[in-house]
């Protein structure tokens, strides 16, 4: 048992330093190619974009089925993308394959 957290502890740091030096700032119009497939995950200002990113990479399903019940987790609507368009927006982005995780930076609207 000690064994199996140790192994999971690490995995999730590997993962953490991975998405760490992934994360960036990108402009919505290079965001939208994935939207349009289908592939743009909002998160929520108030979650930490590298732990939802870890969570996932760990197949946490308890976790995210807590966010996406909240809210806080959840993909992107046609709205989402209209008001990012319409304000060019850049994001806060992590590839956690196939998904792109985003969050709207603190001086955009939420």
């Amino acid at each position: 048992m000690a064994d199996e957290q140790g192994t999971a502890d690490e995995r999730a740091a590997e993962l953490r330093a991975a998405y760490l030096g992934q994360t960036a700032r990108i402009p919505w119009e290079d965001l939208a190619v994935h939207f349009a497939g289908g592939r743009v995950i909002r998160v929520a200002p108030a979650l930490d974009l590298v732990e939802v990113a870890v969570q996932l990479g760990l197949d946490n399903v308890a976790r995210f089925q807590a966010w996406t019940e909240a809210g806080e987790v959840r993909p992107a609507t046609d709205d989402d993308a209209r008001d990012w368009e319409a304000t060019g927006a850049t994001l806060w982005a992590v590839v956690a394959a196939p998904w792109v995780l985003v969050q709207p930076l603190a001086e955009e609207p939420a």
